[in-house]
């Protein structure tokens, strides 16, 4: 396990960007029909917010300038305590709605 912020960061980013290239070129029944890349895209959300919890365990301070962290860690155990109740339009308007955002702030955190 990292104990430096950046590198969680920079992990978070790299989830973050990966889930985008998955999903740029195809529609959400695209997306509900294929496993394997619902399978990829709900990994990348696992380290997500498994890198945002562990910074936030070393450092909270850190997580100020990152919109709904504290979300994207409870996204994360929904993921993997839910398992079987995973929302396929929950994690795709997910994807739509909070991965650019959070991207552009993952990178201006890593730039600081």
């Amino acid at each position: 396990m990292s104990h430096d912020p950046k590198v969680c960061f920079i992990d978070a980013l790299d989830a973050c960007q990966q889930i985008l290239d998955f999903t740029k070129a195809i529609s959400f029944e695209e997306y509900r029909g294929n496993n394997l890349i619902k399978s990829a895209v709900e990994r990348k959300f696992e380290i997500i917010g498994e890198a945002l919890n562990r910074i936030r365990r070393i450092d909270p301070l850190q997580l100020e300038s990152v919109s709904d962290a504290e979300q994207i860690i409870g996204f994360r155990n929904v993921i993997i305590h839910g398992y079987d109740s995973i929302s396929d339009k929950i994690v795709w308007d997910t994807v739509d709605e909070a991965v650019p955002l959070l991207l552009k702030e993952l990178n201006a955190k890593i730039k600081e």
